[in-house]
């Protein structure tokens, strides 16, 4: 009944889960076993580390975290007997056949989750952490809590927090669950309960079992929809003096970091009841009046609401946009002085796919022709909202946008992911593009030019620049996705037609990172250079195991390693993060 489950799966120690000589491209399958106790402060012991080109070599003597054995949840009834239903359902009905949902696939190599790391002390290899870096870099990620039973997406795993805590050239790393409703039921019931929305619901016989599965375990009191199923494991964001992890399936949950660096969940928030569905995982903050400008989509009518929140995080009423006529997959969007920009791109929701041709609810559809949608910032309503179609031109995050010509026209920078059928299931297939989208809003004349012909995903900016006119772009390289190899700066001024890349760094063999983030030297300084900062990323080396935290210069010309923390315990590939700083911290 509990095949699936990670108490049933042999123990193996790390380093025989694969082997550096054994990895291919195609994801060699793993059933990677994974206690869920929390680690204890790390104890020293020798080991030795494979040099590699760009990331610093290890220690001989790295801390190893040792966690203690998990402990046992007696399961109820209940749970056994819609596990074993579930079981049914996984091996004979629905079982992860498909590589892009095999959990043995999808959570090998640096995607296995991890346990929770107490605050425990790094250990600064190279260089050294600058002293402007004084608060804490932290980012989100999916972490399922129990090994899948049947098929699942990364984008199902529960979220987990990644801290890196600085003070005085000193850090301190922290790895929490978020602790959501969906958390911490599961972790009472010693098994996993709720639905796997983007794997889940594969087909009408499929999707029919599981549902019926879903409303038993309603009715039987296991779980309640009405406390949310979000998983909070795409990103983070601070405003109105809150910082918050995000997922766009639900609310925000309220997070707090102790003064010892360590992470605490206070819980699902909805603003004093104003909000009272989900919110977008990339809300955008206007670093000159403090606003925070946000949405929510779904797949009912109204598809897309927009919302904004003052500079002290209080809630303003909802403006349901209708003129989106389907249900759209809007990750993200953009700001300028006077608009909030949409897309309507090609990935889309289509149950009547689901159920009669198999797949999941997301899908690709090739009729549809992608639009822009603005409306202005303060907007009562959307009779002011205006779509440009803009053929070929399928976002999944934006860069950062701009008002020219006494704002007529606008500027969008994002990156165009070429091949967005796959995008859901073969990543690696696809080519994100980073582009200038220019548009005319007198004349709807659109133009699209290319900035750099690579690979580039996670694209980011100096933050004091949101919503107006920025030179520099930081992005993530994609050559090996799901995995990025590097990281790049883009200079926007370079002109039409001509490569925008001025710096690259690639982490070295092996060696992949993901988003980077972009943390001014001076940002009180109005007079500071758009560039004068640092990017900061974590970076896993697959030869010997081990993670770091990376401090680069984004001035110089090669991205030049400033600092290098090794860190105490394994941190897996994610999704986004922040770095908020002490001034802030000392808010929460």
């Amino acid at each position: 009944m509990y095949a699936f489950s990670s108490s049933f799966l042999p123990s193996l120690p790390s380093s025989k889960l694969l082997s550096p000589a054994k990895r291919t491209q195609s994801y060699v399958p793993v059933l990677n076993a994974y206690s869920h106790g929390t680690e204890e402060k790390p104890q020293n012991v020798t080991t030795t580390a494979k040099n590699t080109p760009n990331i610093p070599n290890s220690s001989p003597q790295p801390r190893k975290v040792a966690a203690p054995a998990k402990i046992r949840v007696e399961p109820t009834m209940c749970t056994v007997i819609f596990g074993a239903f579930d079981d049914f359902i996984n091996r004979f009905i629905d079982p992860p056949i498909r590589p892009s949902v095999d959990p043995r696939r999808v959570l090998s190599h640096n995607f296995a989750p991890v346990d929770e790391l107490p605050p425990t002390e790094c250990e600064v290899v190279e260089g050294s952490l600058p002293l402007c870096l004084n608060g804490s870099y932290i980012r989100n990620g999916p972490n399922p809590q129990h090994f899948p039973r049947g098929p699942f997406h990364l984008f199902d795993g529960d979220g987990m927090l990644h801290s890196i805590r600085i003070s005085e050239g000193r850090a301190t790393l922290c790895s929490r669950y978020v602790k959501t409703y969906k958390y911490t039921t599961e972790r009472d019931a010693g098994a996993p309960i709720f639905p796997n929305i983007f794997s889940g619901f594969n087909g009408l016989i499929a999707s029919t079992a599981r549902a019926t599965l879903s409303v038993a375990r309603i009715l039987a009191g296991q779980y309640n929809p009405a406390n949310g199923l979000g998983l909070a494991n795409t990103s983070l964001a601070f405003f109105g003096n809150r910082l918050y992890a995000l997922g766009e399936s639900d609310l925000p949950y309220s997070v707090r970091l102790t003064s010892n660096g360590d992470i605490e969940t206070l819980g699902r928030h909805n603003f004093d009841g104003k909000l009272l569905r989900s919110l977008t995982a990339h809300p955008k903050i206007d670093p000159e009046t403090c606003e925070t400008f946000a949405f929510r989509y779904g797949p009912v009518p109204p598809f897309l609401t927009y919302f904004y929140f003052d500079a002290n995080g209080n809630k303003h009423p909802d403006v349901p946009i209708f003129s989106m006529v389907r249900p759209s997959f809007l990750h993200d969007f953009a700001i300028t002085k006077n608009y909030a920009i949409f897309t309507d791109i090609q990935i889309g929701m289509n149950p009547m796919r689901m159920i009669f041709r198999g797949g999941s609810l997301m899908g690709y559809d090739q009729t549809k022709v992608p639009r822009l949608g603005f409306i202005p910032r303060y907007a009562k309503d959307e009779s002011e909202m205006t779509w440009f179609d803009v053929p070929g031109f399928n976002l999944i995050h934006a860069i950062n946008a701009w008002e020219e010509d006494d704002g007529n026209t606008v500027v969008m920078i994002a990156p165009n992911m070429l091949f967005i059928e796959h995008v859901l299931e073969r990543v690696d297939l696809t080519h994100a593009l980073v582009e200038k989208v220019t548009i005319n809003l007198k004349t709807g004349l659109v133009k699209r030019d290319p900035i750099s012909t690579r690979n580039l995903e996670y694209g980011v900016i100096n933050p004091a620049y949101v919503g107006k006119k920025n030179k520099y772009v930081y992005a993530a390289i994609g050559d090996s996705l799901p995995k990025f190899t590097g990281v790049v700066k883009l200079d926007m001024s370079n002109g039409e037609c001509r490569e925008g890349t001025v710096a690259t760094r690639i982490y070295g063999q092996g060696c992949y990172g993901g988003e980077p983030f972009f943390v001014a030297k001076e940002p009180d300084n109005p007079e500071a250079e758009e560039d004068d900062g640092y990017l900061v990323s974590y970076v896993h080396d697959e030869n010997t195991e081990e993670s770091r935290f990376l401090v680069m210069d984004a001035k110089s010309p090669e991205l030049e390693i400033v600092a290098a923390v090794k860190l105490p315990g394994r941190v897996p590939y994610g999704f986004h993060g922040l770095f908020v700083r002490e001034t802030d911290l000392n808010k929460l």
